[in-house]
């Protein structure tokens, strides 16, 4: 059966269109700026054929029509009818407490959804708007929500709930409720899948190093911590975002600049992390040339990123007792050899022992870099957040067809 997976950012569409169960994928694309002046689709099948159209992309609706247009197009298409497809899985970031599991979208979902916008203005609106557009599109075909923070909801209170009254949890929800759960939920399967463990006796802390980061602590297959909170902002130090910040700290640039909650709320997504510190830029790459060539603020940014990426190796490996596997994933932990190599630097005590040689070579591909002997297996693997949609998607279809035929 065919599944087509959509992320809706808030003016961009990725997709891809998966063959399922043999996890083919037939093509993948990027609808970029819509509703913005250069509005653009790349297309590429799975042949190597690819494409780039330009023209006006008013909503997402419009970039939906046009994709779907493209899959069964004579020349890039990958499908003969829009009939072919029996599945739409949405990328949908937060759920709240409402949902620990992927799950078809029915009205009910939806409403429940829309409840959420709070807790994520900027991502759960665009997500929104890809489902409704399918809706209207192709009505009698199943979508199914796959949540950031679902794989998070098995953290018990001790983990999620912040020092606050606890009358502000049960009034706002205000806790912690991690994202990259998809990520974090793939690389741990998939890294016991390649190793031959079973992941319900693992002791796992996933890093999923990119322009946003988040760690999380894997015990017996379930999340028992992770290093997002309420927001993507806390945690890790990111390319643009702050990462953990004393509140009083954030408080007192606030009366002392006198800024507004907007203007606050821009300083620790947008200009804070790697860029703040470094001065340079939010990227990795330019970062470890400036520092090559002797700034030392980068050099300072970098050994702040690293630093904080083994500080949560050592908690996590605390709350659990014990760490038995770390996974290296995200566009930074599977290709910067550098950064990887520096913060398993100093945990040899942990039984960690490392085929230097290896780790210095791999990129981007699921590779084991650690050394036969060591205690901790240290594994490679990079995410794929559309397969495990399209893989959770697949898996509710056929169940509701199977309860269908009772």
């Amino acid at each position: 059966m065919k599944i087509i997976v959509l992320n809706c950012g808030s003016s961009s569409i990725k997709y891809q269109l998966f063959e399922m169960p043999s996890r083919n994928v037939l093509a993948k694309g990027l609808v970029d700026k819509i509703g913005l002046k250069g509005a653009s689709i790349k297309h590429k099948r799975s042949d190597g054929i690819e494409v780039k159209l330009e023209g006006e992309i008013i909503d997402h609706q419009g970039g939906i029509e046009h994709l779907l247009a493209i899959l069964i197009s004579e020349k890039y298409g990958s499908i003969k009818t829009i009939d072919e497809i029996e599945a739409v899985g949405h990328r949908v970031v937060h759920a709240g407490e409402k949902y620990s599991g992927s799950v078809f979208i029915t009205d009910e979902v939806i409403e429940a959804l829309e409840e959420c916008i709070d807790l994520a203005p900027l991502h759960n609106p665009p997500n929104l708007k890809g489902i409704y557009a399918m809706k209207e599109l192709l009505p009698e075909v199943l979508q199914v929500g796959v949540f950031d923070t679902a794989f998070h909801q098995t953290m018990p209170p001790k983990s999620f709930l912040y020092g606050i009254p606890y009358a502000l949890y049960e009034k706002y929800k205000i806790r912690r409720y991690g994202f990259h759960g998809t990520s974090h939920k793939y690389v741990s399967q998939r890294a016991c899948d390649i190793l031959g463990l079973d992941i319900k006796q693992q002791k796992i802390i996933t890093c999923h190093l990119g322009n946003g980061a988040s760690m999380a602590a894997i015990m017996d297959g379930k999340s028992l911590d992770t290093s997002m909170g309420m927001t993507p902002t806390e945690g890790l130090i990111m390319g643009t975002r702050c990462g953990d910040l004393d509140v009083g700290a954030l408080l007192y640039i606030a009366d002392k600049e006198e800024t507004s909650i907007p203007y606050t709320n821009t300083l620790v997504n947008k200009f804070s992390g790697m860029v703040g510190i470094s001065g340079v830029s939010s990227d990795m790459r330019d970062i470890e040339t400036a520092a090559n060539e002797g700034n030392e603020r980068a050099k300072i940014s970098l050994e702040m990123y690293q630093y904080r990426v083994k500080k949560y190796i050592g908690s996590y490996a605390a709350a659990m007792g014990g760490v038995d596997l770390i996974v290296f994933t995200g566009g930074i932990g599977e290709n910067d050899t550098n950064t990887r190599t520096k913060i398993l630097e100093g945990l040899e005590f942990f039984g960690i022992s490392i085929d230097k040689e290896k780790s210095m070579k791999s990129r981007g591909k699921e590779e084991l870099i650690s050394l036969p002997e060591s205690k901790v297996k240290v594994i490679v693997v990079p995410t794929d957040e559309e397969l495990m949609i399209a893989a959770d998607t697949y898996e509710i279809h056929e169940k509701i067809l199977e309860e269908s035929n009772f």
